[in-house]
C-alpha cells in the first residue's frame, strides 16, 4: 500500500464491493443511504427520463447528485460513467446522446454489472456497453471520451490521484468531467481517515 494512503485499497474495494452487491441483489432493503425512484427524483432528475427506465435500471441507484444538472450531454457523444453500477446514470446518458453516441460503463461488482447488461438487452440499447473495471485503471482507450460522468464513486476510491489521472487519460482534448460526489470542507481526523468502516457506513 502506498505510504500516503490512509487505507489500503485492495480492503477498500472489497468492502464497498459487498455493500454494493447488497444493493444490486436486495434494492428495497434499507440503507444507510437512499435509493430508487424517491431519491432520483430527490435528485432533480429529469421525471420523464427516469419514468422512461424499467424498475431494474433504477430501483439500485444509490448516488449523491446530478451529474447531468451541469451540462445535458450532447446527440452522438461518446461517454464513460465511472463506477456505474446497475446503469442508472448510464441510461440516463444514453437517453441523451442517441443511437449515435456511445455509453460505457464501468464498475467492479459482479452483480451490479449482471443487472446493468440485463437491463441493456431488455431496453434493445445497442449503443451501450458495460465493462468490469476499476475507476483507478478504467478499460477504455485513450482519449476516447467526450465525456465522463461518476455519482457518489470517487469517494469511495483510496487513491483519488489515480482516478482522476485515469479520467484524464481517456478523455478527449476539450472533454467534460462531470460527477457528483460527497465533500468534506473540514479536515478530518487522521484516526477517522485510517477507519475503513467509516469509509462505506
Amino acid at each position: 500500500m502506498p505510504e500516503d494512503l490512509p487505507v489500503d485499497p485492495g480492503t477498500l474495494r472489497d468492502q464497498v464491493r459487498d455493500k454494493y452487491r447488497e444493493v444490486a441483489v436486495d434494492p428495497h432493503r434499507t440503507f444507510h443511504f437512499h435509493t430508487g425512484r424517491p431519491l432520483a427524483a430527490r435528485l432533480g432528475y429529469d421525471q420523464a427520463a427516469v419514468d422512461g427506465l424499467p424498475d431494474c435500471a433504477v430501483e439500485s441507484f444509490a448516488g449523491v447528485g446530478n451529474p447531468f444538472t451541469l451540462r445535458r450531454l450532447e446527440l452522438g457523444e461518446r461517454v464513460v460513467d465511472v463506477g456505474s453500477g446497475a446503469g442508472f446514470d448510464s441510461f440516463i446518458a444514453a437517453g441523451q446522446v442517441g443511437p449515435a453516441g456511445r455509453v460505457v460503463g464501468v464498475d467492479m461488482t459482479p452483480e451490479m454489472l449482471d443487472k446493468s447488461r440485463a437491463t441493456a438487452d431488455a431496453l434493445a440499447f445497442a449503443h451501450i456497453e458495460f465493462r468490469e473495471g476499476l475507476a483507478e485503471a478504467l478499460p477504455v482507450e485513450d482519449g476516447w471520451a467526450d465525456a465522463v460522468i461518476s455519482n457518489g464513486v470517487i469517494n469511495l476510491c483510496a487513491d483519488k490521484q489515480a482516478v482522476f489521472t485515469d479520467i484524464h487519460r481517456v478523455l478527449k482534448h476539450g472533454g467534460w468531467l462531470q460527477f457528483a460526489d460527497i465533500a468534506n470542507g473540514r479536515p478530518v481526523p487522521a484516526e477517522a481517515l485510517r477507519d475503513i468502516d467509516l469509509w462505506t457506513g
